[in-house]
């Protein structure tokens, strides 16, 4: 039998219950894992919210971890049992201590990259590879506005971009985070709840603005956001912790402005079997050769329910795992 932390139907942190599962063994191309890293992510919070709808309960909550082989299924050719491996993506169903997986889900770990790094690492670093080479192909000098700059997201997005090359304004909530953003490296670190960060943010690109604003607050937060991008720009909206996002009308981005809106979604950069493959080659290469993604916050599993909840409350920095 293994534990798992599962929801009865949608709620706040305390529908999240201990129970136990029976894992069978993996069938054809399939791979039962010993999960020893679990990320907690605010995706996680969406569908335990009912903002992200749920097909049926008991649903076991997670899309992000790391551990061993156990076993595998026939036809399985690239892992065998005692293989560390990491991954990202559906199906659902991370909380859990084993569970069974694709083989095409699962990515073997290098040399020199530990359990805990990778685990907390793929769904946050997948979503920057996405965001730094894909919605953006980010040149040196580039100009990155990323909000949310001292969490962990914001913090190893804020890191990679320094190592390609780019200059970052990022933005935190508190003067608390001020220091971590700018451990991170951020070159300039403005709290997005004063009036004038915009007009900041503008006269420290020298009145042209940003070539890509990272906005993982959403809320009221996007127009401003959007008026800080420079013509044929781009902003990205990621999750929304602040509220719903609101309509944007297309027109309003055209003509004189030529900025672009994305929209853009690591499950979706997961579920491309060639996005995949490159993004983890990319995202190892980064970790060994020296990219960092701090652990923030630590739980056992059984704390889920703690962990998001201060996740959700903006009590954490960095990126959040649970531990079996």
């Amino acid at each position: 039998m293994s534990i798992a932390m599962a929801m009865k139907h949608p709620g706040g942190p305390d529908v999240l219950q201990e129970i136990e599962v029976e894992v069978p063994e993996p069938l054809t191309n399939q791979v039962r894992i010993r999960q020893s890293v679990i990320g907690v992510n605010f995706v996680d919070i969406y569908y335990r919210n009912g903002l992200y709808p749920i097909n049926s309960y008991p649903a076991i909550l997670g899309f992000e971890g790391a551990g061993t082989v156990e076993s595998v299924g026939a036809n399985v050719t690239s892992l065998r049992p005692g293989d560390r491996i990491a991954y990202h993506g559906a199906p659902m169903g991370a909380y859990t201590e084993v569970r069974i997986l694709p083989e095409s889900r699962l990515v073997k770990l290098p040399d020199g990259i530990s359990e805990r790094v990778a685990g907390s690492s793929m769904l946050r670093g997948l979503t920057a590879h996405m965001l730094l080479h894909k919605v953006h192909a980010v040149q040196p000098n580039d100009w990155i506005l990323v909000h949310a700059a001292a969490g962990g997201l914001g913090q190893l997005v804020t890191r990679w971009a320094k190592r390609l090359g780019a200059n970052v304004i990022g933005t935190v909530g508190s003067d608390g985070k001020v220091e971590r953003a700018k451990d991170a490296g951020a070159d300039e670190v403005l709290l997005h709840g004063q009036s004038d960060w915009t007009e900041r943010t503008r006269t420290i690109t020298e009145g042209k603005g940003v070539h890509l604003a990272i906005d993982g607050i959403s809320g009221s937060m996007l127009a401003q956001t959007l008026s800080v991008v420079r013509p044929f720009g781009i902003a990205t909206s990621l999750g929304q912790p602040a509220g719903p996002i609101p309509p944007v009308r297309v027109e309003e981005l055209g003509f004189a402005r030529s900025i672009g809106l994305a929209r853009p979604s690591s499950m979706a950069y997961a579920n491309d079997p060639e996005l995949y493959r490159r993004g983890c080659a990319d995202l190892f290469a980064a970790l060994q050769a020296g990219l960092i993604n701090p652990v923030g916050a630590e739980y056992p599993l059984r704390d889920a329910a703690r962990a998001q909840s201060d996740l959700e409350s903006g009590r954490t920095t960095g990126s959040v795992i649970l531990v079996p």
